[in-house]
């Protein structure tokens, strides 16, 4: 980990900035500007869970390598929670995906965005940062920075979004970037050759790596496809028991979906596997953790609960599975980087789904395989997400011992491309000490505006 002593202090000046901003130069950077006020102020909001996970670490991060005092305000969940945010209101309040998933709750979001553009308002920040969730995040930048041009505000906040749109995957995704820079001041991106692309519709933007980085680093993770021995308390399984990690995923619209198919497949598989048990990973959403407990009592076979609230744990359960069934998500890297044969499954309403048919210009889901531009993982999406299909494919891919070999021999070339070693070179930082909230927090600190 990238860490600095309690009894140092960084200390930014114009001659130590990356060569990158020496278009900045002309204006102070972010921690000269807050020293005025003694603290550095920021506003950070995240609506989902891996949004809360991306947010903590950087706010931890922040508090490691500034100089100054900081406040936090803002939206987020527990983990942020613990770093010292008390949320303006619950993060679950955001945490809805899809189109028509969406209309049902328009009001409800017009009113969470009106009462978080007057609390960045009241709080006067030094930069506001929002993490993902982009249609609340893009619509209360674009606000805000109207406000403040309203009342000709020569001190308006920087405006940092950590996580790009996903661009790449959509018909017509790039012809929309050129507006982002009215209202993002810099992008801080988790995928490679995002930073390029931005770069040329005039988007300032950083690669800084993919958070799934942050655990791999922390717990340098090396696996194979064997299951590793668990440190999972309630976990005594006969070593001919067949263990499979299922994840329905972190907002409660998805696991309400996807965790009833999920079981009949599991009710399926367990007539070829006798000894099934299953690990069923709660996201940390008070909403999700209450479906899911509800509904082990129709679940088909043993089954214990894994918190996603501890890392270690999440791992520990990985390395107890000898494979994993997941809704299409960030936990996809993860489990390929946990080297973990899986398969991911999608559904959505019949209208969003018709829509995405329509727009995307991928053929595949799942970011592992987006990158690697190959079906490594495979993937039951839509009207093949049923749970005759996820029995057959989990039953292959715990027999077929060259498929799940791939899978394994894939995470070597995915944690490669998910590495920013040009951007760790330009701002200073050594790989031994990288992780992917270092490096967002050092180009916080150190940006100027234009």
């Amino acid at each position: 980990m990238f860490r600095v002593s309690s009894n140092i202090k960084l200390r930014f000046s114009l001659s130590t900035f990356p060569k990158r901003f020496s278009s900045f130069r002309a204006t102070k950077p972010v921690i000269d500007k807050a020293s005025i006020d003694g603290e550095l102020r920021v506003f950070i909001v995240a609506g989902e869970v891996s949004g809360d996970n991306i947010g903590s670490r950087l706010m931890a991060s922040l508090k490691k390598l500034s100089p100054l005092p900081l406040r936090f305000h803002g939206i987020g969940g527990s983990l942020m929670s613990k770093q010292g945010l008390t949320p303006l209101f619950p993060m679950e309040d955001l945490a809805v995906m899809g189109v028509w998933e969406l209309l049902p709750h328009l009001y409800k979001f017009r009113v969470k965005l009106k009462e978080t553009i007057d609390a960045v308002t009241m709080f006067n920040p030094h930069v506001v940062v929002t993490v993902d969730s982009k249609g609340f995040s893009f619509r209360l930048l674009k606000e805000l920075r109207a406000r403040y041009n309203q009342q000709r505000e020569a001190s308006s906040p920087v405006h940092f979004h950590y996580v790009a749109p996903s661009f790449w995957a959509w018909r017509g995704g790039e012809s929309r970037l050129g507006g982002l820079s009215e209202f993002v001041d810099h992008l801080l991106c988790i995928l490679p050759n995002e930073e390029m692309v931005l770069r040329e519709h005039g988007v300032e933007a950083t690669f800084v790596g993919h958070p799934v980085l942050e655990d791999a680093s922390e717990f340098n993770l090396v696996r194979t496809c064997k299951p590793q021995e668990s440190k999972l308390e309630g976990l005594s399984t006969s070593k001919d028991s067949t263990v499979i990690s299922v994840l329905p995923g972190s907002r409660l619209q998805e696991v309400e979906r996807m965790l009833p198919i999920f079981a009949k497949a599991m009710k399926l598989l367990k007539h070829q596997f006798p000894k099934l048990v299953t690990l069923i990973h709660v996201a940390s959403n008070t909403q999700v953790d209450r479906y899911i407990k509800d509904s082990l009592h129709e679940w088909p076979v043993p089954a214990i609960l894994v918190p996603s609230g501890s890392t270690q744990l999440k791992y520990d359960a990985f390395g107890a599975s000898q494979a994993a069934l997941c809704t299409s998500g960030t936990v996809a890297v993860e489990l390929q980087l946990a080297r973990l044969p899986s398969l991911v499954a999608y559904r959505a309403h019949f209208l969003t789904e018709l829509l995405i048919r329509y727009k995307a210009k991928i053929p595949y889901i799942s970011l592992p395989n987006i990158l690697l531009d190959s079906p490594i993982i495979p993937e039951a999406l839509f009207q093949s997400c049923n749970p005759s299909n996820l029995a057959s494919i989990l039953e292959r891919l715990l027999l077929d011992e060259e498929m799940r070999a791939k899978q394994v021999a894939a995470a070597e070339t995915l944690t490669r491309l998910l590495h920013p070693s040009k951007s760790l070179h330009c701002n200073g930082l050594e790989p031994h000490g990288y992780t992917p909230s270092t490096l967002a927090a050092s180009t916080i600190l150190s940006y100027a505006k234009s």
